[in-house]
């Protein structure tokens, strides 16, 4: 396990939102896909923010209605993310000291996968199986 890297264990493809996208969309979205946040990404991939339920849940909370908001209006700027090569500690140490449910994977500056704490956990519950694709 301490050869694995992110490429080894993230998830793709991984689907983002773009700038421009409704706060509404991105909600059907996440309920769709069954997962809590998404990244937002510009025309040549690079991530430019998350949204996560939370975010979502905050401009709920103020009254403010979703179809009106776009991922911009409501991402998290700046977010923290991984290369493909980054080591499992790495990851781990990253996800545990910023309390990150889910770290865009980059190679080159642009989004490949993501991974969620769940990757993690099966990585190392399941070592003896591989999924192809």
């Amino acid at each position: 396990m301490e050869n694995l890297k992110a490429k080894d264990i993230m998830t793709r493809p991984v689907v983002s939102a773009r700038k421009n996208a409704s706060a509404r969309d991105i909600s059907l979205q996440l309920l769709s896909g069954l997962f809590s946040g998404m990244p937002v990404t510009d025309e040549r991939g690079r991530v430019l923010g998350i949204v996560t339920e939370f975010d979502l849940l905050e401009h709920i909370s103020k009254g403010e209605e979703l179809a009106k908001l776009t991922a911009e209006d409501i991402m998290s700027k700046n977010p923290i993310t991984v290369d493909v090569g980054t080591p499992m500690k790495d990851l781990l140490t990253t996800m545990l000291d910023k309390n990150i449910i889910r770290l865009p994977v980059t190679n080159e500056g642009r989004l490949v996968g993501i991974i969620a704490r769940c990757d993690i956990l099966k990585a190392f519950i399941e070592p003896e199986f591989e999924t192809y694709m």
